[in-house]
């Protein structure tokens, strides 16, 4: 009896299951070959994108080196800022950098926070929520430099009879001891980029918690959980990472933002723990000398600073990163 030819895999066909010894590459050699070019496609632009990055840096780096040569790591403790005379210090920009930026995270994140979990979760109708996240979102389309103006006819305003409420109320606590204060200062810096950074975190943290799949919502209320303890206990720890990623998005934005802050913090070159005292950060100097600056080393004091704001923000990207990825492994 003779034996039958075996069938090559190759043309084997199952309406069942592929044979998982089947290449699919020496099939279809065209895809294959495109998949492969669009890899290193890929490859290579992030690499152009590595490479830029470091780019800039080292730019950066060179125009400051005589500042970093002349003042050194003392150039982040010192706090005389001084043209005539060549004597610059960091400390008052960067004070005013971070406590502006901690002052508009620490609004704009419960806010935000709330904002995402009303567009995301049924507490409206369907349309309303639409309607209001893309409210919302349109902050995001203001100009900087509009912003600022509505601070300065509008807001410091409104804000500045608040301010000399907290002075004579709570002017014993350094926060608020500052008299008579003008509108012009660290709170209200911060609560505009409060204003600013509010759409990025209020979008991203919506997205976020859109992806929560639906299951661990029912499994929670057939528990007996109540809408609040779902939300506390199941959605936002299951959403953290991606929450506390917004947040440090929105952070980078608020330690890079320059007119609105520099038209609204008053620009003083001081530190003081009120936060009713007008102050000074890196990007608002940025903008206010560098067109000015003549000497050599003056402009090579702006650009450290830049260089300084630079790895802030850096420096809470990978913070951020770290943090994501040290949630993601305690969770699993």
């Amino acid at each position: 009896m003779a034996t039958p030819e075996p069938v090559s895999p190759k043309y084997t066909h199952s309406s069942n299951a592929v044979d998982a010894n089947l290449d699919l590459t020496v099939i279809g050699g065209r895809n294959y070959w495109t998949n492969q070019a669009f890899t290193w496609f890929v490859y290579a632009f992030a690499a152009i994108t590595v490479l830029i990055l470091f780019w800039m840096s080292l730019i950066v780096f060179q125009q400051a080196k005589p500042a970093i040569d002349k003042f050194g790591f003392g150039f982040l403790t010192s706090m005389e800022w001084d043209t005539g005379n060549e004597l610059f210090g960091a400390l008052p920009y960067i004070y005013g950098t971070l406590v502006s930026s901690g002052i508009g995270i620490l609004f704009a994140f419960p806010i935000g926070v709330a904002v995402a979990l009303i567009t995301s979760e049924n507490f409206l109708p369907p349309s309303i929520r639409s309607i209001f996240a893309f409210i919302v979102q349109l902050i995001a389309a203001i100009p900087s430099v509009i912003l600022g103006l509505w601070g300065i006819y509008v807001f410091i305003p409104v804000l500045e009879p608040v301010q000399n409420a907290l002075y004579k109320t709570l002017g014993w606590i350094p926060l608020f001891n500052t008299e008579n204060p003008a509108g012009f200062n660290m709170l209200t810096a911060g609560i505009i980029l409060a204003i600013m950074i509010l759409p990025t975190l209020a979008a991203i943290s919506r997205d976020v918690l859109l992806v929560v799949p639906k299951e661990l919502r029912s499994a929670s209320m057939a528990l007996g959980s109540t809408r609040w303890e779902t939300i506390f206990r199941v959605i936002l720890p299951t959403a953290l990472s991606g929450v506390i990623s917004a947040t440090m998005l929105a952070l980078g934005r608020a330690l890079g933002e320059t007119m609105a802050v520099t038209m609204v913090i008053g620009n003083s070159a001081q530190i003081d723990a009120s936060l009713l005292a007008p102050a000074y950060t890196i990007p608002s100097v940025l903008a206010n000398e560098f067109a000015e600056a003549l000497s050599p080393l003056h402009t090579g004091a702006l650009t450290y600073l830049a260089l300084i704001l630079f790895v802030l923000t850096l420096g809470v990207n990978v913070a951020a990163n770290l943090l994501v990825q040290w949630l993601g492994v305690k969770t699993k």
